[in-house]
């Protein structure tokens, strides 16, 4: 089984796939990342990305000679001023599709420059003003352009600088026109209400979109952690059997071989022990593993026998010694009975691990185990010297596990940690554990029990 969870699709890959046209249109009306992008920009099709300058293209080839005529014909303004209101009050719109609000600045200047030289036209009397049908319709379109780009704060500014401005113009109007400020600010509102209401859907299924991108990835991430318990449980299931196997057949040797020397019988004793240990530690983590007890797995099925501790070591360094691996052990005397619980049992978790590791990847190698306390620390150290050349190693690689349990339990006490090789080939482990108030509380809080922390790490 992989130890990464799959990578869930994109947010807009399953908004496409999710809901059809609708959720296309969503993702079409989605406000672009970047200013500088145009309208429609993450639209899924290359036909949607085009439409919106299709469609302003064709108000502005539309509009423009519409402009230019009107303005000469009915209002009677000159040729030139025509023209260049015309330009002033259509082309701009093509800079809507990226930057709206420059766009709609150069065409409100535009348009209020040609309300006020409409003023002096020669047949203004019974026309619209001050929004001719034509400025009307670019203006919309310009509307629309905002609406589905920019948030609500600015539209309503818009909105209301609209309102303002054709209130000024109001002041201006020539005798005998048909006033249009009212219906520009109403009209205007309700394009604005629209698009602004459509960008908005194309916002929220955006978001809904991602956010079922997340929840899918943290179902991933939970469904992987499960599977790792219940291989953990399956693995306690297969190791409990075999370590039951060497319990039974350990204590019953004496009686099943005659005449067997007392040496031996004591082996065979030592055996039995180390593997009932194990059995019990394992249970302790398997019930952890199952949510048995209260406080997280932390109650009475986590406190079936005392935890290890520095009084300890002697026995483990001794076991260790059985195996092969010579270990010369220097305890002081003040050292045991003075540390809190995390420390005593971090302190015998880091000698622990350091001396697997030694077996492991320095086998025979000769090693020196030294534990001091004092008032405010408990200083612990394991050099071993280089693997015998004679001798291979256990496990040629490994993952560095060791190591970061060592780090993280260190780091629970608040202490320190400082591991390396050493020139001559050996290594390193040396950990300071202080003794004060912080002790048995790390930065992230206090310390759980050991059997959720202990998940028998491998060797570095």
């Amino acid at each position: 089984m992989s130890d990464e969870a799959p990578t869930p699709p994109p947010a807009r890959s399953r908004l496409r796939r999710a809901g059809g046209v609708p959720a296309q249109l969503a993702t079409a009306l989605r406000t672009p990342a970047r200013t500088a992008q145009p309208l429609f920009a993450q639209a899924p099709k290359a036909w949607q990305r085009l439409l919106p300058h299709a469609v302003v293209g064709i108000f502005v080839v539309t509009l423009l000679p519409v402009t230019i005529t009107v303005l000469t014909d009915d209002y009677g303004a000159a040729g030139g001023w025509a023209g260049a209101l015309g330009v002033a009050q259509t082309v701009p719109l093509l800079l809507a599709l990226t930057r709206p609000l420059p766009a709609w600045l150069l065409v409100l200047g535009a348009d209020v420059l040609g309300a006020l030289l409409l003023t002096r036209a020669d047949e203004v009397g019974g026309h619209a003003w001050p929004w001719p049908p034509m400025t009307l319709i670019g203006y919309l379109v310009l509307m629309a352009c905002l609406g589905l780009r920019t948030s609500v704060r600015t539209l309503v500014g818009v909105w209301l600088a609209t309102g303002a401005v054709s209130l000024v113009l109001a002041l201006f109007r020539p005798a005998g026109t048909t006033d249009t400020s009212a219906l520009l600010f109403v009209l205007s509102g309700t394009v604005l209400a629209l698009t602004g209401a459509l960008r908005g859907l194309g916002d929220a299924r955006q978001r809904i979109a991602e956010q079922e991108v997340i929840s899918e990835a943290e179902r991933s991430r939970r469904t992987l952690l499960e599977e790792r318990a219940r291989i953990a449980r399956e693995l306690h299931d297969v190791v409990a059997h075999h370590m039951s196997v060497i319990t039974v057949q350990a204590d019953s040797a004496p009686y099943r071989i005659a005449g067997m020397p007392e040496p031996v019988r004591q082996e065979f004793a030592a055996i039995a022990a180390s593997a009932r240990e194990s059995l019990g530690e394992m249970r302790r983590l398997l019930t952890v593993l199952r949510g048995d007890g209260t406080n997280g797995g932390g109650g009475e099925g986590t406190a079936l026998a005392p935890q290890p501790g520095i009084g300890r070591l002697q026995q483990l360094v001794e076991a260790t010694v059985r195996a092969g691996q010579p270990v010369e052990l220097s305890l002081a005397a003040g050292a045991v009975g003075v540390a809190p619980p995390a420390v005593d049992l971090s302190a015998y978790r880091i000698v622990q691990e350091a001396l697997a590791n030694v077996v492991r990847h320095a086998p025979g190698a000769t090693t020196r185990v030294a534990v001091t306390a004092d008032e405010d620390e408990v200083l612990v150290l394991v050099v071993n010297g280089p693997a015998r050349d004679a001798v291979v190693e256990v496990e040629s690689s490994g993952t560095g596990h060791g190591l970061v349990g060592m780090r993280e339990r260190v780091r629970l006490t608040g202490g320190t940690l400082d591991t390396g090789p050493l020139p001559d080939g050996g290594f390193r482990v040396a950990a300071r554990l202080p003794l004060g108030d912080g002790a048995g509380a790390g930065p992230t809080g206090p310390v759980v029990p050991d059997a959720a922390k202990d998940t028998n790490e491998e060797g570095s």
